[in-house]
Order: C-alpha cells, then structure tokens, then sequence
C-alpha cells in the first residue's frame, strides 16, 4: 500500500515542498531553503510580516503553467498548491529597482560604516546585482545629524531606508512608542518622542531598535553590529529570574558587545538595558584581583595558598573548640546551580550541621513554603509562553515591566491587544494603564483584599466544581471561612472599593483561562506564606491550575532564586526539597555523601545574626551576597557581623559586607564562568565562560572545591558538566539533565530520562496528590500594630529598571548615567503638610535608624504611603526597615515599614520624576 501523498504541498521553483498551516510565502521558503534566499530588508524573524520594502518580492500561480502575479512573500499566506517563482526575471528586476531608489538616498561610505561587512542593505543590494544607480540622490536623509546624546542609544538616520523595523520593534517587542515615522512621502523620516533625541524621550535603553535596524541608522555605543568580534558565546544574563539568552561578541579577553540570540525561546531578541548593556563592570578598576587577609584591622594582599591555609586554620579551630554548628554559609543567587550545590555540601559535609542559606529563601521562601503547601511543588506552574494562550492576567505584588522587564513588555503587549489585566499593587506602576482593573491596596493587607476576592468569586457561584472535588481537598473548611468573612471590615483594612474588588474578581474567574504572577510584593510580608496559600487557592477554586495560560507564577527576583533553592541552599531542605530531618531523606543523605551529617534544622539567616550576638555564632562564609545593603535592619546586621569570630566573603567588589570580612577572597563574574542557572519558570539552562576569570580570580565553584579540599574533603576541579552529573544523581527533577542534553534553550524541570523538560505542572494530579486549600483570617502586622502611632506613614521599598539589587554591578555601567540616586516617592498631599517639593533633601526615620534622601512629590503613591530603593550604598535604606518577618519562613517584611519624613534641606524645586536624564520616565519595580 502507498503512503498517503500529503494535502499540505506547494512548490517552491517547481520542487513540492510540505508547508504549515501559519506559513507565510516568505516563512516558507525561508524554512527549507535557508533564511535570505528571498531577499528583504524591511522583514526580521522577531517582528510580524510588514511589507514595506517589496524586496521579498515573488511571483506565485496556481499552476506551474498558469497565470502569475508578484507578491510581497513576507505577508501573503499560503495556500495549497500554490506555485512559487523566487528567481524570475520579473522579480530580479522588481527588486534590483527598489534598492536602486533605496540607495539612491543613502551614504556611500560602506567602508568607514561601523557595520561594513555585516549590514543587510549591502548584503541584499550585492545578492540582488545592484552595479549602478540611475537615480539621482535624495535629499530627506542625508543631511540628518548623529544622534550621540545618550548613555547607550545612537542613531545616524543618514543611514535610515525607511523600513520601520525600529519602530515595530519599539512597538511589537518592548510596547514603548518612542519611535515612529514623522511625514509623508519623500518628507517621511524616523523620529523619537516629539522629535527629540534618545536622550530626551521615554526610551527604556532596552536596545530592540539597535538590533533589528538593518543598517547602522540605529545602533549603540559598542557598534553591536559590527564585526570585529573574533568569538562570539551564548550565555544567559546574571540580573533578573527571566533568564535571558545573550550573545556576547569578544575580541581576545576583552567583551565587545552583547545581542539578544533571536531563537532564544526566553527572549527572542530582547532584553532588558541591563543585559544588553549593563556589561562593563566585569573589568571594572574596582574588581577585586587578589586575596586579601585582615591583620591588625587592615586588608593586606595575600596568595590563594595564604588565603587557604588561613581559612581552613580558622574554621578548623572553630569547629574543634564550638562544634560544627557555631559555623554556617551563606549562598547566592548570582551563581550558578553548580556552585550552590557545592556550597551547601560543603557546609553539610564538612562541618556536619544544616546553617546554610541564601538570599533565595530571604525572597522567596513564602512562595516555595506556600505552594508546597497547596500543590506540593514550590514553583511556577506554567511557562512564560502561556502569555500568549491567557484570557485574563493577574499580577499582584510585581512590577514586571521594571523588575522582569522582558516578560513585563510581554504581559504588556497581552494587554495592549485587549486581554484583561488586573493589578494589585500599593503603586501605581507602569502597566497600571494598560490595565483593566487596579486594586490599590494599602502595603501589608494583601490577606485581607485575596479573601474578598475569593469571597465574591464564591458568591457568584464561579467555582469549578469538578475541579475541586476531583482534584483538591479542605475545600468545606475554606468555604466555611469564605462564609465567615466581613466585607465592611475588610474594605477598612485593604482601603479599596468592594466594588472594584468584586469586578475584578469576576473578570478573572469568568475567563476561559487565567493567569496569576506574584513578586515580592506578596512574599515579603508578615503573612507572605499566607498571601501565597490565598492565591493558590483562587486558581484552585476557578479550576486554573493545569494546562494552557493558567496558574500561579512567581517573578523571581534575581538571575537564580529558583536555581539556589533547587539546590538546597536553605537549612531545612537539602537538594530537591527534601526535608533534612525525616530520617528516610537524612540516610539517602548521608549515603550519598559518605559522610556525618546533621539531622536538626539548621539557622536562617536572621537566626544566625541572633546566634552570633548571643556568642554561639562564630564564623560565617559568604558567596556572594552583601547582607549589609540588602537585609533588613541594617544596624542589626553590622553588629552580628562584627560579633563573628571569623567571616570570609567571595565577591567581585568591594562591598558594604565585604569590608567586616577577615578574609576576601576575589570571586569570577558570570562572563567568566560556566554552569547553569534556572529561570522563573523552571528553566535549567548552560551558563558559558564567555572570557577566563581576571587574574588573580577565581569561580565560585572552584573556591569552594579548593577549601572542601583543604578541610579534608576530597573533590575533583569544577567542572560543569561534572557537578550537574553529581546533581541529577541526587535531585528526582533534574533526573534526566545532562549537560549536553540542555542545548540552547535548556529544558524545564522536571527533567525525565533523555533530558526531557515539563512545561506545565499538576496537569493530571498535583505533586502531592490533592491540591490544599488554606483560609486564613487577616492579621495586622506587628510593625503597624507597635510603631504607627509614631512614625504614622508607610514606607515600602522596590527595584529600578536600572539597577540590580544592591547595584553592585550596575553603579559600575552606563546605568549609573541615567539613574543616580534612590529617591523617596511621597504623594502631594503628604508633601503639602510636610512643606517637602521634588529635590528637597528628606529625612526618613523610624524605630531603628533614619537616612537622608531626595525626595520626588509624586501621585504614583496613595497619601499616607511612601516608596523608595535600595540600589545605593550612600543612602543604605535598611536602616530604617525592620526585623519583621513571615511568620512561616522568616522572609523579611521589607513591605511594610513605619516611618516618618521630615525635610531638612531645600531642594532646586525640580518637577516629579526628573531625577535621572530629562525625560526617561522613571518608575519602580516592587
């Protein structure tokens, strides 16, 4: 019997070729005979076909015989049967005369062009047989003046042809509208804002436009089109949890300039001005490049082998004289998979106690506490690219546009084409206008305002039935708290309408599918955990766990957070979650390691400050982290650090922390290492050495190696391919990882035999059989409770698009030129009765310190709430934060602070929001 012949058949020259059903002409012949064949300048794989330039010009018929008309192939759907003629006399003309007018009114300076060799217009012009130009030379572009005003961004629009991708690129891609084509006709050019430069407009930096200009019109200060480049590596960003694939251009050791790899599934040609840009700190004058030894209170330059021996000296004697448990680690999430593994063995191993923890737990452990609770895995449900299949969003406690910026413009973009966005956050951030619904709660009662939304889903009779009794448990006793609930008060505590609330309710649970994102604006509270429980259970009730464009999904904060607790980095859980004190979990352990290990819950992070003022404490390493910028009460944390008997700090600068050490130790940069780092939606993909470690640095990884080594615990070099193989041998998700296996755009745990990824969780069943739901009453926190009455405003705190963090990194780039300084937002009517106006220097205090800044009068906050950042050491706002924390998981309340402001300098009385370049419009990621 003959196979079937297929009915999805068209011909390209007469060859029969199988097309898809989403195949334009151009995608077509761009599939099997290779992306160029079919010349075009105004089409890129990034953005929706245009047909603009005509260039990718075609004949088709529906016979091979039959009549033909010429097509633009990037925008014509195919059609069955159809016949394609790519190269007839009629098209090779066609197109030659549209690059003759092109040319006609562009610069003939090829070779002095920083893009010469790599520009697309002279690379179709050469493929099309342009030899020589009848037409005379425009006039429009050629007298246009370069464009040099900005950190990043250049543009020379002599060299513009008009094909638009910049500006669909501003619009598709990054959804910010500050490109766009000015006049008619020969008149028509590209302008930005109101006609104003880079600098001047609401450009974002994320430098779309750069990459998808096919000359040099647009560009950036690296020249990141050109080709000088002799290597050119893929690796993944080190700044926030989207985990952006990035192609680094290098020259010997030197990094050239960074592109977004358009098949990265993350981001397909996209990233935010920090990963594309942000990249100069990696050689920067203040990078730590040797070891450095405290004598007598003074750093002095040490060898690695000086270094080693007076650490495993130190924390040997520590242990022999106070017991393993008087040490501990901290982790981080700028390192890979691979190095947090082995920081967490090392501290189990070699000192035999569990105090290990990272800044993952700090963050985010009242999400990964909550949906273990309610579904049994602590981690996104869904993919990124359920974006595109939703019906409704939700994204409470986040600032997605700022703090997750590539995944923010998607979200974005979702809403623009009409998909209902609803917005639960104290600030009026960013997507607020593009949303349907906004709840501007107060800071601190996110309790409150998810059990009215869950109420008014429940009385209107929205639940999935089905759902909830195949599929989940406790659901008579959260109903019976749904009944319980008094909308009058909880419309007093939250301070938003109930009809507000109501509506928006019901727009989620009306949806098809829905979709939940959270931040930490939800996780870092008093009632994180719980807050997390209440959306877990909204998805639950609705029946959005489970397939396409639903679930619950984390923003994680930085590059790794997923990664660091994957790998056990906390003093409960060792690698893959699994409980350090059921005695089943602790022999697989021990087994595995070959060694003594410690079957009792070890310290977190504040319990080991505690430890160390009370003198049980006594030495801690630190991977990483700069606990004295970032932890909460900062007062707090100088004196537990200099109660330490001994502190050793891997770091690239020289940081806040870093400065109480007693040892530096010069750690490697994400450039210059390789591993793996997990994204937001569970994605393990290879982190690749771009250039060798500066010297006199080293990895991460291999530190830790090097000191398990000198301890007595034996270790092959970092290697890591090595250690992901050590990994999959011990985590049940990571079963199937190899590190070949992961490719290019890595593969979503849980990772099955043959290196095969997930995903969707939960789709038949939860990780722990049946969903839970949790009701919980709301409770004030004890920072309201004991300090409002005296310090009577709200200060809650966030991230800038700008900077990382504590901004180590970013205060040593280009960012630092277009945002400078932290800045207090205050509403105008707490300004007016304090007498403060933008500029005017503040003073911030509460129970535990105050600070100085600028402030900036600003609506974006409800009167009675402040906002400010924390990326700048010069201002150190944890001063002023407090100890409060979930009462689950101990992740600090940075949320909810009270406070109060005074002026105490004038300023020069600037407008709101012009701290930074005139016109970038600044807001601020929770």
């Amino acid at each position: 019997m003959s196979a079937r012949t297929p009915t999805n058949i068209a011909y390209i020259d007469g060859e029969p070729l199988e097309y898809k059903s989403d195949d334009t002409l151009l995608k077509f012949v761009d599939r099997h005979l290779g992306r160029g064949f079919v010349p075009t300048l105004c089409d890129a794989p990034q953005l929706e076909p245009y047909g603009a330039c005509r260039v990718c010009s075609v004949e088709v018929a529906q016979a091979a015989d039959g009549p033909r008309r010429v097509v633009a192939s990037c925008h014509t759907p195919i059609t069955p049967g159809v016949h394609i003629f790519t190269q007839s006399q009629k098209v090779q003309k066609l197109r030659r005369n549209i690059l003759e007018l092109v040319l006609s009114d562009h610069p003939p300076e090829c070779l002095t062009c920083e893009i010469n060799g790599n520009c697309e217009l002279q690379t179709v012009a050469a493929k099309v047989g342009v030899r020589q130009i009848r037409y005379t030379g425009g006039k429009n572009h050629l007298d246009r003046k370069k464009d040099l005003s900005h950190p990043y961004m250049t543009s020379d629009l002599s060299k513009c042809i008009n094909c638009a991708r910049c500006v669909r690129a501003c619009d598709e891609i990054q959804g910010q509208f500050v490109l766009s084509m000015h006049g008619r006709g020969f008149e028509s050019r590209i302008i930005k804002g109101f006609d104003s430069s880079f600098n001047d407009s609401t450009c974002v930096s994320c430098g779309a436009c750069s990459q998808a200009c096919p000359t040099s019109a647009i560009s950036d200060v690296f020249q990141s089109k050109a080709i000088q480049a002799t290597k050119k590596t893929r690796t993944i960003c080190t700044y926030c949890g989207v985990g952006c694939n990035l192609e680094v251009s290098t020259r010997g050791n030197e990094i050239l300039s960074i592109q977004a790899p358009v098949d990265a599934e993350v981001n397909m040609a996209h990233t935010c001005l920090k990963g594309r840009y942000a990249f100069k700190f990696y050689n920067h004058r203040d990078r730590l490049r040797t070891p450095l030894i405290r004598y007598n209170g003074h750093f002095q330059e040490a060898t690695w082998e000086e270094a080693y021996d007076h650490i495993a000296k130190n924390l040997q004697r520590i242990k022999d004289e106070h017991g393993g448990d008087a040490v501990g680690g901290i982790s981080s999430a700028r390192c890979t998979n691979e190095e947090n593994y082995l920081m967490q063995k090392f501290i189990r191993v070699v000192f035999g106690t569990n105090n290990i923890d990272a800044c993952a737990r700090v963050c985010h452990s009242p999400t990964a506490w909550g949906m273990q609770k309610a579904f049994g895995t602590g981690a996104a449900t869904n993919s990124v690219i359920d974006i595109q299949h939703t019906n409704c969003m939700l994204v409470i406690g986040a600032n997605p546009t700022e703090g997750h910026p590539v995944t923010g413009a998607k979200i974005k973009q979702r809403a623009m084409k009409g998909v209902p966005l609803i917005v639960i956050d104290p600030r009026e951030i960013e997507i607020v206008k593009y949303a349907k619904h906004h709840l501007q709660l107060r800071p601190g009662t996110n309790v409150a305002i998810l059990d009215m939304f869950a109420y008014y889903i429940w009385e209107a009779g929205l639940v999935d039935k089905e759902f909830i009794e195949k599929r989940c448990e406790n659901w008579t006793e959260f109903e019976n708290g749904l009944r319980s609930i008094d909308l009058d008060e909880l419309e007093k505590i939250h301070g938003v309408p109930r009809e507000q609330v109501k509506a928006a309710a019901l727009e989620y649970a009306n949806a098809e599918n829905a979709m939940a994102f959270h931040g930490l604006g939800v996780t870092e509270h008093s009632h994180g955990s719980k807050s997390i429980m209440l959306i877990a259970d909204i998805a639950m009730m609705t029946g959005n766990i489970g397939r396409r464009g639903v679930g619950v999904n984390p923003l994680r904060g930085q590059n790794n957070v997923q990664g660091t607790a994957d790998m056990g980095c906390q003093p409960h859980q060792g690698a893959g979650y699994l409980q350090v004190n059921d005695p089943a979990n602790h022999r697989m352990y021990q087994d595995f390691y070959g060694a003594n290990l410690s079957d009792q819950i070890g310290l977190k992070i504040p319990q080991m400050y505690d430890a160390a003022l009370a003198g049980k404490f006594k030495a801690l390493w630190v991977m990483g982290e700069d606990m004295v910028q970032t932890d909460p009460n900062t007062e707090h944390v100088k004196k537990a650090l200099n109660a330490l008997d001994f502190l050793v700090v891997q770091e690239l600068f020289m940081t806040p922390t870093a400065e109480f050490a007693n040892v530096v130790l010069p750690a490697a940069s994400f450039f210059e290492k390789s591993g793996t780092f997990t994204n937001g939606e569970r994605r393990v993909q290879r982190v690749n050495a771009v250039i060798p470690p500066l010297a006199g640095t080293k990895t991460d990884g291999q530190i830790v190696v090097d000191i398990m080594n000198r301890m007595g615990v034996a270790q092959p070099d970092y290697t890591p391919d090595g250690v992901l193989a050590e990994i999959a041998r011990v985590v049940p998700f990571f079963k199937g990882a190899t590190w070949e296996g992961l490719g290019d755009n890595g593969k979503q745990w849980p990772i099955a035999e043959g290196n095969v990824g997930t995903e969707i969780l939960h789709a038949d069943t939860f990780k722990r059989g049946l969903g839970k739901f949790h009701f919980f009453e709301f409770k004030e926190s004890k920072e309201i409770v004991q300090h409002l009455t005296e310090f009577p405003l709200i200060l809650t705190t966030g991230r800038l698009l700008e900077h990382y963090n504590c901004g180590s990194m970013t205060r040593r780039t280009g960012n630092v030129e277009i945002v400078t300084k932290d800045e207090l937002a205050i509403n105008p009517v707490d300004a007016k009765k304090k007498g403060i106006i933008t500029g005017d220097t503040v003073r911030i205090f509460s129970a535990r310190g105050e600070i100085r800044m600028l402030a900036k009068v600003s609506e974006e906050v409800k009167p009675g709430i402040l906002y400010t950042t924390f990326h700048f050491p010069e201002v150190l706002v944890n001063i002023v934060t407090s100890s409060e924390c979930d009462e689950d998981t101990m992740c600090p309340e940075y949320k909810v602070v009270a406070v109060d402001v005074e002026k105490v300098a004038a300023g020069k009385g600037k407008e709101a929001g012009e701290s930074a370049k005139p016109g970038l419009a600044k807001t601020m990621a929770i």
